[in-house]
């Protein structure tokens, strides 16, 4: 009866990871990447950047606000975090909603985060009218995204196990099959691993881990990691 129990927790356990597959992963841009556009005489500098937090965010508009300092204008939007919940459009002088905003509809368009895209004007004597600004912004993040390596990343989980020697061979089938990340690892009498996978995957390796009498299974200790 214990052994059905255990497969229907597992089966139930892999369809729930099935169905988060698409809620622990994230799409952003693996380096820097630049373009250019002119309209009008106009020219409009991208660059994309691939960013974590808003400090890094900070950083890299100040260095391009200063290295560009003679341009008119030195626009730029982010997005930041899997969630897709941080983000902030700046249009730097240029009238409101023409600059920033194409940008941030540009990282919308293509499902992108933890990127930083600056763009930077410089004015050729001939004013593009609203329309004209918000088709120069958008097409110049455009063309810089389509220049950067888009890539998927996973949200990943850690947790950390202890076992006496004795179950090690049942502790590594089961790393195995399942197949997280060995972070760190100690064998002794009693045995210690730092393991990660991604999150939907998470239930499962802690599930079948649990089951197994005599593994002590934890969230990552924060003090003493050997991350």
């Amino acid at each position: 009866m214990k052994e059905q129990e255990s497969s229907q927790q597992l089966s139930s356990t892999a369809n729930e990871a099935q169905k988060d597959l698409a809620a622990d992963k994230f799409l952003t841009i693996a380096s820097a990447a630049e373009a250019q556009y002119t309209e009008k005489r106009s020219k409009f500098l991208a660059f994309a950047f691939p960013v974590s937090t808003a400090e890094e965010v900070k950083t890299l508009v100040d260095e391009y606000s200063k290295k560009y300092f003679d341009a008119r204008h030195v626009c730029y939007a982010y997005m930041l975090g899997f969630e897709r919940l941080v983000f902030r459009a700046n249009d730097n002088g240029e009238p409101s909603g023409t600059a920033g905003k194409p940008i941030l509809g540009q990282i919308n368009s293509n499902n992108l985060t933890d990127i930083l895209i600056i763009v930077v004007r410089y004015f050729g004597g001939v004013k593009l009218g609203t329309s004209g600004l918000i088709k120069a912004y958008k097409t110049a993040a455009s063309e810089v995204i389509a220049n950067a390596e888009i890539i998927e990343k996973t949200i990943d989980s850690r947790i950390f196990i202890s076992f006496e020697y004795l179950l090690m061979n049942q502790v590594m089938r089961i790393i195995k099959e399942e197949a997280p990340d060995i972070l760190s690892q100690q064998f002794d009498n009693n045995c210690e691993m730092t393991l990660s996978i991604r999150a939907s995957l998470m239930p499962r390796l802690r599930t079948r881990l649990e089951q197994v009498r005599g593994v002590v299974v934890k969230e990552e200790p924060e003090a003493g990691s050997t991350m």
